[in-house]
């Protein structure tokens, strides 16, 4: 009797510690039988072909790239790629990091000129290098190593969304806008925009993407969250993939995607995780300058994410949207937001 209850007990204290185990680090609870994506709003169209080309046999990391690539040629979004909203001295610099789950590498770029699509020399990085980022010149010339062609990235459009910028940032220097002139029009909102593209395949394999031109009129040599590894853009291949979208800045300080990433590992819902990082960046913002007047950010900060599983969600400071891509097809749909 006295061997059978020891038996029983020891039993008991491994089923207990297996269990509790996994409450922490086995978050997915079955196995994904289709892939998905999510992305920022303006994705829509970048999960559908993440999905499609994951369909394919594409690894999830190349299919987020290749969904990205329309919005970074797309002169119209003025956040990312050709068209993308110049530096402060004029200059379109682009940013991108790539991960893969499979393999646990990554690739990125910063502070990159002429090359529209830099989710795809980061793609490079990652397959060519022993480096995780390249910058600036080194960036470049690597890109054209590759076959990347040198552009002009700055549009018309990116060029007089510069120039209303120069005109109306500062009223102690000889430049005058339009509307100080007499002219009508609307004061200029200051740009803050990207893409992230997460991607689960049928395999339950996991991949990111995360390309931007960074906040529009920025110090020369600002590099934001986007191309920094755990901030913009984390993969984990037992857990998800997460990403972020709004000010750089205070997604930096948190390591945002990869706190995302970790919430999920310790049992939370990908919608749930978004919420616990925004409330860190929430914690962390302490400066009065970045405060409203009720004591919140005066910014926004969207996280994404899409667990092994292909349970999928996203957050944000303030109400936003977030689009995916499930069986259900493509849908751009509300986040959660941490206020109203």
């Amino acid at each position: 009797m006295r061997g059978m209850v020891q038996s029983v007990s020891r039993r008991s204290f491994l089923v207990s510690t297996v269990a509790g185990a996994a409450a922490f680090h086995v978050p997915p609870r079955r196995r994904q039988r289709h892939p998905v994506a999510v992305s920022s709003p303006n994705g829509r169209r970048a999960v559908e072909i993440a999905v499609r080309k994951m369909l394919e046999g594409v690894p999830p990391v190349d299919a987020a790239v290749l969904g990205i690539e329309p919005v970074e040629n797309d002169p119209q979004d003025t956040s990312v790629g050709y068209g993308g909203l110049p530096d402060a001295d004029g200059v379109v610099t682009l940013d991108a990091c790539v991960m893969d789950g499979r393999s646990g590498l990554a690739g990125a770029v910063a502070a990159l000129r002429n090359i529209k699509n830099p989710s795809q020399v980061a793609l490079k990085v990652m397959r060519h290098t022993d480096h995780v980022l390249l910058v600036g010149d080194g960036a470049l010339r690597f890109a054209k190593m590759h076959g990347f062609r040198e552009e002009e990235l700055l549009t018309d459009r990116a060029r007089r969304e510069w120039l209303r910028w120069v005109e109306s940032h500062s009223k102690d220097d000889d430049w005058v806008s339009p509307e100080e002139n007499g002219a009508f029009g609307t004061e200029y909102v200051r740009q803050t925009g990207t893409i992230h593209v997460g991607a689960v395949d049928a395999n339950g394999d996991c991949g990111g993407a995360t390309s931007t031109s960074g906040l529009a009129f920025k110090i020369p040599g600002r590099v934001g969250d986007s191309p920094l590894l755990g901030c913009g853009n984390y993969v984990d291949n037992e857990v998800g993939v997460a990403g972020s979208t709004g000010r750089g800045e205070a997604v930096i300080v948190t390591n945002g995607a990869h706190r995302v990433v970790g919430y999920m590992r310790d049992g939370m819902l990908p919608t749930d995780a978004c919420l616990a990082a925004l409330r860190d960046v929430v914690r962390f913002t302490k400066s009065s300058r970045l405060l409203d007047d009720r004591g919140r950010p005066a910014f926004q900060v969207n996280f994404y994410a899409v667990r092994k599983d292909g349970a999928l969600g996203a957050a944000a400071l303030y109400p936003s949207r977030h689009a995916r891509m499930t069986e259900a097809g493509p849908e751009v749909v509300a986040s959660a937001a941490l206020f109203d």
